[in-house]
């Protein structure tokens, strides 16, 4: 089952239909079992019938998003090259090795684009990608509950400069997407999910490439331990696990680019370049 957030209000999704869902999203991740109560709608409520094609809101109410870095070894390899002349490739082989994982705040509701929406690049970088990760769910008790598509925006010049400019090159207005919508399920993401992105420029594709989660270096519920330590999340978190799919050093997005992100089992996330 899939929750989508439309006009404001949550829709559950299971095999192609949509039904109503009264509480907000807030609630929902407060329930002790999301996935029962989400069976129950589906089984005893009426399909809504649509009167034109519905239009799809960013998945998020009051959970803050949080990032994880490195947890990929494409990842690893690149932030070492895009910050060789700042002394940084020392530093990121440290955190792909250490114990303790990268982990960062990426954005609020407020900064997150939803399908079909604008992401931005900032005015100040001159090296911007897309980092196409999946994103997880967390409820307050620090426990995983859904699965998203997250897009977390970075200028690489920035962090590259020095990584101590990550927070500049991560976070900013638009500059992180979430959605579709959040696959509910009670197991795990198999590690042969595949995650692909295709960036198109004028109808043309661009770049695209491809990766599985079986090239993580550490596990989700290792991550999600690491950021509830000393953390509370009264209305629970999104957490995007990293990326192991980047554009070549010569790429930068530009404006009206469109980018699209697949991850099995959930859907595409599209969104277009400001």
């Amino acid at each position: 089952m899939k929750l989508y957030r439309c006009q404001g209000r949550m829709l559950v999704e299971e095999k192609g239909k949509y039904y109503p869902v009264e509480e907000s999203l807030d609630t929902l991740v407060a329930l002790e079992d999301l996935y029962l109560r989400l069976q129950s709608i589906v089984s005893s409520s009426a399909p809504i019938a649509p009167a034109k094609a519905l239009v799809f809101e960013a998945p998020i109410e009051h959970q803050e998003v949080w990032a994880a870095g490195v947890t990929y070894y494409r990842s690893r390899s690149a932030r070492i090259e895009e910050s060789k002349d700042a002394g940084g490739g020392d530093f990121y082989d440290r955190v792909y090795s250490a114990e303790r994982p990268e982990l960062f705040y990426k954005a609020m509701a407020h900064k997150v684009a939803g399908p079909d929406a604008r992401v931005r690049i900032r005015s100040d970088a001159k090296w911007s990608v897309p980092e196409p990760e999946l994103a997880l769910l967390i409820n307050a008790r620090g426990r995983i509950i859904g699965y998203t598509i997250g897009n977390d925006m970075s200028s690489r010049d920035i962090e590259g400069e020095n990584p101590l400019y990550l927070p500049q090159a991560k976070v900013y207005d638009q500059s992180c997407a979430l959605g579709p919508g959040i696959l509910i399920q009670p197991d795990p993401m198999p590690p042969s999910t595949r995650i692909r992105m295709e960036i198109l420029r004028s109808g043309v594709a661009e770049f695209s490439g491809a990766t599985t989660l079986s090239e993580m270096k550490r596990d989700p519920p290792v991550l999600v331990e690491y950021l509830f330590r000393d953390q509370s999340f009264p209305f629970g978190c999104f957490l995007l696990t990293g990326t192991g799919i980047v554009p070549p050093d010569h790429f930068s997005l530009r404006s009206a680019d469109e980018v699209h992100i697949s991850i099995d089992g959930i859907g595409t996330l599209v969104n277009q370049v400001a």
